[in-house]
């Protein structure tokens, strides 16, 4: 449900417009050097306020409540929480009786007979993924030795980053939205992670980023490109210091091979747009016109980079 992971256990708490939100991390080696200043640069790369994001700026600062003792980890459940300070609840009053199209509000309230939170998009919503960073720094910690970097590598269908901006403005003119895709690398990846068959390397780390919200595809090497290809073109053969090309991504029947680690991820076009929609309305058993008011990314893509790296390390962390 909300917890991820085995021995490096993750699990996320709050809704996007309650008191707070926040992670508890269990298994955390003792004696990790950990204080608040260890989080700026991946929540600052998560922050929102560049073109294409949402307005809604919050401080985001960390507040650890349990597992550190002078500057250390002490090896009992990590505890975070990060206030919410910059809400606007009444935006979200209409979708009781509207659901926005490709969000989760309709299924939530079915779900749970409409008792849910819906403020914000509750516990479905982008802010959530704030946690996650936070457990990702932690992640990062235990994993010496190894590299994690994600990077955006399209916008819109496009992979020249010089049309970025420019794709962005017209979308957001237009009261639309935009997609992206992430590409993650891994280096420094031992040989002999993962288990075959359902906890394979490639379907924990499915299962970790198809929880952040908007992720609709990903590809492992040459992806979806390996149904195309011959064996004899998609193999990877193996010199003196493991596999010479990389087509597989750096697994082999689901266990690291020591290559480096390398997967593509797809984001959707937020669901959240400002142009009008045509849409059910639950209360007039009618067809309506749905405006969504509130503040929303034009390109939620443009913040996730960070966030798939943070779930990565939770999965390797959770594996080593």
């Amino acid at each position: 449900m909300n917890t991820f992971g085995r021995i490096f256990r993750v699990g996320i708490f709050g809704e996007s417009h309650g008191p707070a939100i926040g992670v508890v991390i269990d298994g955390v080696p003792e004696g990790i050097a950990l204080g608040p200043a260890d989080f700026a640069e991946d929540i600052a790369r998560r922050a929102s306020g560049a073109a294409g994001t949402t307005p809604r700026r919050e401080s985001d600062e960390p507040h650890i409540l349990s597992g550190v003792y002078e500057g250390h980890t002490t090896g009992a459940p990590l505890t975070l929480v990060f206030h919410n300070e910059n809400t606007r609840s009444g935006d979200y009053a209409a979708f009781d009786e509207m659901p926005r199209p490709g969000h989760a509000d309709y299924v939530a309230a079915v779900k749970w007979d409409w008792a849910n939170d819906p403020r914000g998009g509750g516990h479905f919503s982008g802010r959530l993924t704030l946690p996650i960073v936070a457990a990702g720094v932690v992640a990062k910690k235990i994993l010496d030795g190894m590299d994690i970097r994600a990077r955006l590598v399209e916008v819109g269908g496009c992979a020249d980053s010089t049309r970025w901006d420019e794709l962005i403005a017209a979308a957001a003119a237009d009261g639309d939205s935009l997609g992206g895709v992430i590409a993650c690398e891994v280096q420094g990846v031992p040989i002999g992670l993962g288990e075959p068959f359902f906890d394979s390397v490639e379907s924990l780390i499915s299962h970790a980023v198809f929880s952040i919200p908007g992720i609709r595809g990903i590809e492992f090497g040459d992806g979806f490109r390996a149904s195309a290809m011959r064996g004899s073109e998609h193999n990877d053969p193996f010199g003196p210091d493991g596999p010479v090309k990389n087509g597989a991504g750096g697994v082999n029947g689901g266990i690291t091979n020591g290559a480096p680690l390398c997967f593509r991820v797809a984001v959707k076009p937020t669901s959240s747009i400002a142009r009008a929609q045509q849409t059910w309305n639950f209360k007039t058993e009618s067809t309506g016109t749905l405006q969504i008011k509130g503040r929303h990314d034009c390109c939620f893509a443009l913040r996730t980079p960070v966030i798939v790296e943070a779930m990565t390390a939770i999965v390797l962390a959770d594996l080593v």
